[in-house]
């Protein structure tokens, strides 16, 4: 099943995603502060024994385009086990059951969102549930809103912003006691 997503994966990447989109692809990767850095995590990982699948090749010229990369075989010593790779990196794992799933996504000093994608929404629910992270989605990659918290936990923040609770973040709270 990994092998045929691979090659599903590399076909649809390389069709979708060109040099002559770069226009688009500069804009959409501005996140991607130092392409070179990233790269060369990739290129790390694979030279410790991960696979690369497709992409991790940085674009000629200006801009921050940087070909999406599916990387497969990452090891917990491996540094892209653990780091997060601010990149369009996908790193694709193979567990047996839900409690292994659930125990390697956990398995980061990072706690910022996670997502469940599944046919049946009460085993996904049950999954997501048990993410230590701030932001928990089920079939969907992220679900935001003006009216929704935002933040993460572990080393990925402390509080919350936007909605209720963000909303208290920002109000001194003060308890002014009279007796008599």
């Amino acid at each position: 099943m990994l092998a045929e997503y691979a090659t599903v994966t590399d076909a649809r990447l390389g069709e979708a995603l060109t040099a002559a989109d770069a226009a688009f692809h500069e804009w959409r990767s501005r996140p991607i502060q130092e392409r070179a850095a990233v790269a060369a995590r990739i290129q790390d990982a694979v030279a410790a024994g991960a696979t690369l699948h497709t992409g991790g090749t940085l674009a000629e010229g200006p801009g921050a385009y940087l070909a999406p990369a599916v990387l497969t075989g990452i090891t917990p010593d491996m540094a892209a086990h653990h780091e997060e790779l601010f990149g369009p990196v996908a790193v694709v794992y193979r567990v047996h059951d839900d409690e292994e799933a659930l125990a390697l996504a956990n398995d980061t000093p990072y706690g910022l969102g996670g997502a469940v994608f599944s046919t049946d929404p009460d085993r996904a629910r049950r999954i997501a549930e048990g993410l230590e992270c701030g932001m928990a989605n089920v079939n969907a990659a992220e679900a935001e809103g003006a009216e929704m918290p935002f933040g993460g936990v572990k080393r990925s923040g402390y509080g919350r912003e936007l909605g209720p609770l963000g909303m208290d973040e920002f109000v001194n709270k003060r308890l002014l006691y009279v007796n008599g």
